[in-house]
């Protein structure tokens, strides 16, 4: 046994660069699990400014000088979020705060449809399973309210705590940018003059993290913009914040599309009922996901690393255990990462093995 552990890490820890690439990611997760609340605001800052650094990138490939680059991503940085605060982040308050408005007429026509099931399939359902199914409505609509207010008086230290944020973002943002040399310049000194392999994994990282994480984003906001204009089109109920929903949904791949398609349907069929303009919108919203699958999806993340259905919900449900919902929305990021690290971490061949004494 103790040859096999020996073998073992002979094969994966016997390179130098090795250990001290396994020390940097130790202490990089050590820092981000244990201080992850304190350093919230920098962690935050560091995302947006990696995501605009490739807008900057992209605007220099196209000759445009460095310095009216940054100033035209962040200006269009501030904008949009000037855009999100005033306008969009009240507009589906106002439509959320109406939808729970809305539940207990929801809740009513719901229980009439119940109540027509045992008529209509008997041999399937019977009026006792309707009515536990009724009682259980009932009860999840009962605690809805006292929910939202315990929720509305326990926010408001994170209220506050979004203001900070809001202040400390897009100043950290401001100067993460600015002096992005500066800051990685003061962080190479802290390695080895030979740490030749961290620089490439590095850089096999930001293609692949990168891409990813910018795609998502842009991902985001064509699915969410595009959804919303078929919702709007047939006056549907909550169009703004269904929209919403339908572009986060596009951060867990198979697990969010499935999961707000029941709002969407729901919401569709209490307005209109079993109709021409529930199939439309239905129709539309279903066309929607079947070209961000197989169109959108290809074009924005053709040079990432694939990874199996299976890697995927794992990796949603670990980070999202380990984070919530940043840990959800960095889960393939992450499983990404790993498996970069796999194929380029230095190994060398397992040497013949010492029998085990008889």
């Amino acid at each position: 046994m103790i040859n096999v552990i020996k073998a073992w890490f002979h094969r994966y820890f016997s390179d130098p660069q090795a250990v001290l690439l396994a020390i940097l990611l130790i202490t990089g997760f050590t820092i981000i699990i244990t201080m992850s609340a304190m350093l919230m605001p920098i962690l935050v800052s560091i995302v947006i400014a990696y995501l605009l650094d490739g807008l900057i990138k992209n605007l220099q490939s196209w000759h445009v000088p460095l310095f009216l680059a940054r100033f035209a991503t962040y200006s269009t940085f501030i904008t949009l979020l000037g855009f999100t605060l005033i306008i969009l982040l009240p507009l589906v308050s106002n439509q959320l705060a109406q939808l729970i408005g809305e539940l207990p007429n929801m809740v009513v026509k719901g229980h009439e449809i119940l109540n027509h099931l045992p008529e209509k399939y008997p041999a399937f359902i019977t009026t006792d399973q309707v009515q536990s199914w009724i009682d259980s409505i009932r009860t999840g609509v009962r605690t809805v309210g006292p929910n939202i207010i315990f929720y509305s008086v326990t926010s408001i230290p994170m209220v506050i705590t979004y203001l900070v944020y809001l202040i400390l973002v897009p100043l950290l943002v401001f100067f993460f940018l600015k002096d992005k040399e500066q800051i990685l310049e003061w962080f190479s000194k802290f390695l080895p003059e030979d740490h030749g392999l961290v620089k490439e994994v590095w850089l096999k990282m930001d293609v692949q993290l990168g891409n990813y994480i910018r795609g998502k984003v842009y991902e985001v906001f064509l699915v969410g913009t595009f959804t919303y204009f078929p919702f709007a089109f047939w006056n549907l109920n909550y169009a703004s914040l269904l929209a919403v929903f339908v572009g986060l949904s596009v951060i867990v791949p198979y697990v969010g599309a499935v999961a707000v398609t029941f709002p969407v349907v729901l919401v569709s069929y209490f307005q209109w009922g079993f109709g021409s303009e529930l199939i439309w919108v239905v129709s539309f919203y279903l066309l929607i996901q079947v070209l961000d699958g197989n169109v959108l999806v290809p074009i924005l993340f053709s040079e990432t690393v694939n990874l199996h259905p299976v890697a995927i919900i794992a990796s949603v449900l670990v980070f999202g255990g380990i984070w919530g919902v940043w840990g959800v929305f960095f889960a393939i990021p992450l499983a990404t990462l790993i498996k970069v690290l796999l194929a380029a971490w230095p190994r060398k061949e397992f040497e013949e093995l010492t029998p085990f004494p008889s």
